[in-house]
C-alpha cells in the first residue's frame, strides 16, 4: 500500500534538501499571487477603468447632443439583404428642426433598413459633425469588467510563466545538488570491498 506524506517539504527530515524548502515557499507564494493578488489587480484595474470611462462618457454627453431627425430621400447606396439583417448603419441625409435655428439638414449614419420619412435619433458634436452616441452605463461597466478581467488574467499569466521558469531553475539546482551528494557518497558504494572490511 502506498502512503502519501503531505507537507514533507516543511518538516525536518534527512531527505529534505534546501531546494525542497525553496520549492515549498515558492508554491505558497504562487498560490497567494494567483488567488489573492491577481484578483485584487483585476478589481483595481476595473475600478480605475470604470472611473475613466464614466468621466469620458460624461464629457461626451456634455459636448454632444441628440436630435430626432427624419430621413429624407433614399439611401445613396443600396443596402444588401445581408447588411440589412446585420443592421449595418449607412450614411443618409436627415432633416430636423432645431429651436432658434430652424430646419437643418445634414448627412448622418442611420441604421440599415431605415426608409425615407422614418424618424431616427442622431447625435452631433459641438461642431455639427455626426458622431456616435456617448456610452451608456452598461457600456461603461462592460468596459470596466473587460479591463479588470484582462488585468487579472495578465497578472495570472505572468505568475504562471514565472513559476514555470523558477521550476526549471530549481530542477537544475536540485540535479546539481544530487550530483554533489553523489560525488561525496558514491565512492563508498562503488569501491570494491574486501572480505576483511568491517
Amino acid at each position: 500500500m502506498r502512503t502519501r506524506v503531505r507537507g514533507w517539504r516543511w518538516r525536518r527530515n534527512p531527505l529534505r534538501r534546501r531546494s525542497d524548502v525553496v520549492e515549498a515557499w515558492t508554491v505558497l507564494v504562487v498560490a497567494v499571487l494567483l488567488f489573492v493578488v491577481a484578483p485584487l489587480v483585476g478589481v483595481a484595474a476595473g475600478l480605475h477603468a470604470h472611473d475613466q470611462a464614466r468621466a469620458l462618457a460624461a464629457a461626451q454627453r456634455a459636448e454632444r447632443h441628440q436630435v430626432r431627425a427624419v430621413v429624407i430621400g433614399d439611401a445613396p447606396e443600396r443596402v444588401s439583404e445581408v447588411q440589412s439583417d446585420r443592421r449595418t448603419p449607412y450614411r443618409a441625409q436627415v432633416r430636423w428642426t432645431e429651436p432658434g435655428k430652424g430646419v437643418r439638414t445634414a448627412w448622418a449614419r442611420v441604421p440599415a433598413g431605415t426608409r425615407a420619412g422614418e424618424p431616427v435619433p442622431v447625435w452631433f458634436d459641438s461642431r455639427g459633425r455626426n458622431v456616435a452616441p456617448p456610452p451608456d452605463d452598461a457600456a461603461v461597466w462592460q468596459h470596466a469588467v473587460t479591463i479588470g478581467l484582462c488585468a487579472a488574467g495578465g497578472t495570472a499569466t505572468v505568475v504562471v510563466l514565472g513559476h514555470a521558469v523558477e521550476r526549471r531553475i530549481a530542477l537544475r539546482h536540485r540535479l546539481a545538488e544530487w550530483e554533489r551528494e553523489w560525488a561525496r557518497t558514491g565512492p563508498r558504494w562503488t569501491q570494491p570491498r574486501t572480505w576483511g572490511d568491517g
